[in-house]
Parts: C-alpha cells; sequence; structure tokens
C-alpha cells in the first residue's frame, strides 16, 4: 500500500506552530537541551540550511523525535519525521501526525519503501524531513550507533537533497528504557543535558560521482561514509573515539 505525502497548509503550520510551544516548553522542564557552536561555523550550527534536506540522528531514547523536532524547530526548520507506523496507529496522536506531514514507515515489510515515495514529495516541496538511518533504538550498551541501514542515501540519491548529520547525546537520560515514567518526574528535578552538534552538509550525488542508481555495493559504502560523519559528531560530544567509526555491527545485515 502505497504511502501519499500531503503538504500541511496554512493550518498544518498553525497546529505544527503550536504542538512545537508545547514541545518546548516539555522539554524545558525535564532537560537541557544545548546546541554545539562549532570553530568557523557558528552559523550552520545555530540554523539548518534551507531548501529540501535530509536530517539523520542516532537513536537512543523514545524521546529522540521530540527533542529532534526541538532542536531543529530551534535552527529554523520543522521536521517532517518518519516515524514507525504503529505510532499512526494511536487514536487522534495518528490523525495529528499526518496532519503535520508526518510519514509511517511499515518498517520490515514490503511497503517499507513506500514511505521513501512520501519523503520524496516531502522533499519535492522543499520541506526538511528527519529519519533515524538505524531504523531502531541503538542495541549498544555504551549507546553508540549501529550501522545505518540504507534508506536515507537512497533518498538523497533519487532527489538530490543533502543529508545533514545531527548528533545527540543525553536523550537516554530524559527518557530511558525502564521506568520511563518516573524518570521523567525526577527529571524535574535534575533536568539532564541533551547536547546536539549539527554537521556539515553532506552532498549524496558526489559521492555517487553524479550517478543516480549506482551498484548496490556503493550505496552501502556511501551509508557507511555518511554514518561516519554522525559517529565522529557524537563522539566529539562524548569526548570518545568510537571502537566502530561506520557503526556498531548489527545481529543481522544492514541492507
Amino acid at each position: 500500500m502505497s504511502v501519499n505525502w500531503r503538504h500541511p497548509g496554512r493550518s498544518g503550520v498553525v497546529i505544527y506552530s503550536v504542538i512545537a510551544t508545547v514541545i518546548a516548553a516539555a522539554v524545558g522542564v525535564t532537560s537541557r537541551v544545548q546546541v554545539a557552536k562549532h570553530r568557523g561555523r557558528s552559523e550552520l550550527a545555530r540554523r539548518l540550511p534551507g531548501g529540501p534536506v535530509i536530517v539523520i540522528s542516532n537513536h537512543t531514547s523514545l524521546a529522540d523525535g521530540l527533542l529532534l523536532i526541538h532542536a531543529c524547530r530551534r535552527q529554523g526548520r520543522s521536521l517532517r519525521m518518519l516515524a514507525a507506523k504503529g505510532v499512526f496507529r494511536i487514536p487522534l496522536v495518528g490523525s495529528v501526525m499526518r496532519r503535520l506531514g508526518f510519514i509511517p514507515v511499515a518498517r520490515g515489510t514490503t511497503d517499507a519503501s513506500s514511505s521513501l515515495d512520501a519523503a520524496a514529495e516531502a522533499l519535492a516541496h522543499g520541506e526538511a524531513v528527519g529519519l533515524y538511518p538505524e531504523g531502531r533504538l541503538t542495541r549498544d550498551p555504551a549507546m553508540w550507533p549501529e550501522r545505518a541501514k540504507t534508506g536515507a542515501v537512497r533518498l538523497a540519491l533519487r532527489t538530490g537533497a543533502p543529508i545533514v548529520p545531527v548528533a545527540m547525546v543525553g536523550a537516554h537520560e530524559v527518557v530511558g528504557r525502564r521506568l520511563a515514567v518516573l524518570g521523567l518526574v525526577w527529571n524535574l528535578i535534575r533536568r539532564p543535558n541533551v547536547e546536539v552538534s549539527v554537521g556539515a552538509p553532506v552532498d549524496v550525488l558526489a559521492l555517487a560521482n553524479g550517478r543516480r542508481e549506482p551498484p548496490k555495493e556503493v550505496v552501502r559504502e556511501i551509508a557507511d561514509v555518511v554514518m561516519a560523519e554522525l559517529i565522529e559528531l557524537v563522539g566529539d560530544l562524548r569526548d570518545a573515539i568510537p571502537a566502530h567509526p561506520t557503526g556498531v555491527p548489527r545481529e543481522e545485515p544492514a541492507p
């Protein structure tokens, strides 16, 4: 079943603005989001580029989506997120997400590729599309990113949109994987830091020498190159050197 993307329109912009304000308030009382400044490119660290852009980020917490939306909103862009299809089945939540231009992903099915069709439509309208190249929460105990799947790169090759890596460190302290509700209450007191770092746009078409349909092994190599950019940002924020520069090996192959 195909997924058609619908432009949010003026009413969607208003709804997004209201929800973004609510998210900002919630984030403000449960955490401290700090966008890192990079020497020589302070403007890039403050704002994402205009026009169609694919934003990728590492995935450590169920709070990641809201935090990424908040961080990118502060940098001037309203993300149209790709999210698990199950979330769209929640009454009211699913309707609002569709109204905001978010895109459901039926992970692990033959319908998963249709989400890239919808994302391509959004990019054709000049939108910023957000996704997690790992396709799931990292299963690494040390919270390092796993090796990426190739969806973000295939979308970039198809549309010509650049990929901008946005690293986040500390989101798992906001919403952990155990006792999440209790943790949120405790966060009202301790307000954990969430550090965000925006990388330089990656021209995926240039990496593919202008080929929109390179061989699968080339797509795989480019996905590793792009993921390495994101992981380097994560390492900088953590002041640590990753053991796996292109991502922690997955239990199964990352197509």
